[in-house]
């Protein structure tokens, strides 16, 4: 028989999923939910809100018995949910359904599982007599470009805790990931002159251009795929590079004057993910004298709408080892998707995913958790704050009481 997750862990994750946390729309009754949670076992928590005052991101620490707070474990979740738009759902997404072994609804694979078995743990944080402390951090909008964990791990770098591991709880069926690779979102806008078509010397034709930068994107996604580098522990083993919209024009007899591209790159720890964004800047900048040529008022503008670093953590890393004794499957497996892992791991803190579900079910409509899932991960923290106490036996992989110093 498989083993069930506890009714208040249920009811935790219950709670979490309610809280209609889509990232378009504030996550703050979400995050007012958790401070009082937080604040009944005794536990005091840090808000750190967007510049609009709109979202947050929660830091709490729990300090070791000896009252320090540098150092420790970082548990880490984002609290947004991608939107449920246009799918077609068997329940309500937002009102949580157990069937066939499965809890249904948006979040529960992505990620508020994770976060409610550490609510559901709270009792057991407090009481705990801890070798090093552990720190809570829950961001907000990970789905759009990991942008609240941003400022969350300046948080946690400038307070100097000093983490020697973190845990991101992404959906990885309780593997212990310890890399992925990173994600770059751009738009390209080009600004021609409009004339009209029998005219085409007085206008500046900015779908052409945008044709040449899609092109040059498709020339450097090839480079990648036929030369490398490569890294055979991903499904797609080469840095990815694809332009994914296009638009342009107002009517087929008038010279484009407005063109955008919106194109990504997904790069393996190996390449220089900044060399790279330079690459595709100055190819937008030769495209734009060309076309200043034609007319000084063109122009093209380059933005970055979203970018995350890649994770790469070394198979030697303690919090690999830990990860593993602490209830997760080690495993050499990486993954293409991003998550703020990345973002922990460039401040210095080794960083592995590991959570429960699956992410095949995530973002999907129905999307759904198996129980025996919630009930590994309950063990996996049960283990933790074991191994993290005083009168702990699960044995350390290393030093544990060495832990910020």
């Amino acid at each position: 028989m498989s083993a069930l997750p506890a009714e208040a862990t249920i009811s935790e994750i219950t709670d979490l999923i309610t809280f209609d946390t889509t990232s378009r729309d504030t996550n703050l009754p979400l995050i007012d939910h958790v401070v009082e949670r937080l604040k009944a076992a005794g536990i005091e928590s840090q808000m750190v809100p967007n510049a609009e005052g709109t979202k947050a991101n929660l830091l709490a620490t729990l300090p070791a018995a000896d009252g320090s707070t540098s150092g420790g474990i970082v548990l880490s979740g984002h609290t947004d949910v991608v939107p449920v738009d246009g799918q077609d759902w068997s329940s309500d997404p937002f009102t949580p359904q157990v069937r066939d072994g499965k809890l249904y609804a948006r979040g529960s694979a992505d990620m508020k599982s994770f976060i409610g078995v550490i609510l559901a743990k709270l009792p057991d944080l407090a009481a705990a007599k801890l070798k090093e402390p552990i720190h809570l951090a829950f961001s907000y909008d990970e789905e759009v470009g990991c942008v609240g964990a941003i400022d969350l791990v300046d948080t946690i770098t400038e307070a100097g805790l000093a983490p020697r591991g973190c845990i991101v709880g992404e959906p990885s069926s309780m593997r212990v990931v310890r890399g992925h690779k990173s994600m770059n979102v751009f738009r390209v806008d080009f600004h021609g002159v409009a004339a009209h078509s029998s005219l085409t010397p007085e206008g500046v034709n900015s779908i052409a251009y945008a044709a040449e930068f899609v092109t040059f994107v498709h020339a450097v996604a090839a480079e990648f795929r036929t030369e490398g580098p490569f890294d055979e522990n991903y499904v797609v083993p080469f840095t990815t590079v694809t332009a994914n919209t296009i638009s342009g024009g107002i009517a087929v007899n008038t010279i484009p004057a407005e063109a955008s591209v919106q194109f990504e790159f997904r790069s393996l720890g190996s390449v220089d993910r900044e060399a790279l964004v330079e690459r595709f800047r100055a190819e937008a900048a030769r495209l734009e004298r060309m076309m200043r040529a034609e007319n000084d008022s063109a122009r093209v503008d380059f933005t970055v709408e979203a970018a995350a670093p890649g994770c790469e953590t070394p198979a030697e890393a303690d919090i690999v080892s830990l990860a593993g004794q602490w209830g997760g499957e080690i495993s050499d497996d990486k993954v293409t998707y991003g998550t703020e892992a990345g973002l922990y791991s460039n401040a210095g803190i080794p960083t592995v995913v590991c959570g429960p579900g699956d992410i095949a079910q995530a973002h999907a409509p129905d999307e759904f958790i198996e129980l025996e899932q919630i009930a590994a991960c309950e063990v996996f923290i049960g283990n933790l704050i074991t191994d993290l106490s005083a009168e702990g036996d699960l044995g350390a992989a290393a030093d544990l009481s060495t832990a910020g110093k």
